[in-house]
């Protein structure tokens, strides 16, 4: 059960960077292949929050994968990924920010989504900042189960990470990440 929280919790986090809009903390290019009549459907992910107590909730974003499958396998595929840091609650009330924007090959079935944090997660509260203690998220990371085809023009995520609801305080005062997360 939590296995599946943590995959959907992943999902939407990831899906919420790709969302954001020109203020977003990262911008990317689209990918372009110098045949345009040859160029792949895209898939683009967004992130975004639902407002919290916090006055920064930082994540360092790595990779994010996509669980593909056809006819004859299914196999993890490493995104073109904007790689950094995000205040996901610089991602609020209409604001995402594109985390992925890649192309895959027309009717490609994807069933996951992973996203991959770094060690470098804090949570500034008040006016002291706390280490975010992410489990698995920089092995295994977060994974959600969906079940969307790319089809031919492109697919479009997005992703809402709900920082608020994603932090656990400990009575250690030590703070943990357990993303809960939403796909829009």
């Amino acid at each position: 059960m939590r296995t599946r929280y943590y995959v959907l919790s992943l999902a939407l986090l990831t899906f919420f960077i790709l969302s954001c809009t020109e203020e977003s903390p990262i911008k990317t290019e689209p990918n372009t292949k110098s045949d345009s009549s040859k160029q792949s459907p895209g898939i683009e992910i967004k992130l975004t929050d639902a407002p919290g107590d916090y006055k920064e909730v930082n994540i360092y974003l790595d990779q994010i994968q996509v669980l593909t499958v056809d006819s004859a396998d299914s196999k993890w595929v490493d995104l073109t990924t904007n790689s950094g840091y995000y205040d996901l609650l610089k991602l609020q009330n209409g604001v995402d920010t594109t985390i992925v924007k890649d192309s895959l090959s027309k009717g490609t079935m994807i069933t996951q989504l992973r996203m991959i944090l770094a060690d470098s997660n804090n949570v500034l509260v008040d006016t002291n900042y706390h280490s975010l203690f992410v489990p698995s998220g920089t092995q295994t990371g977060f994974k959600i189960n969906l079940k969307d085809t790319v089809s031919a023009d492109s697919l479009n995520i997005t992703i809402d990470f709900d920082a608020d609801s994603s932090i656990v305080e400990q009575g250690n005062g030590r703070y943990l990440l357990k993303p809960v997360l939403r796909i829009k």
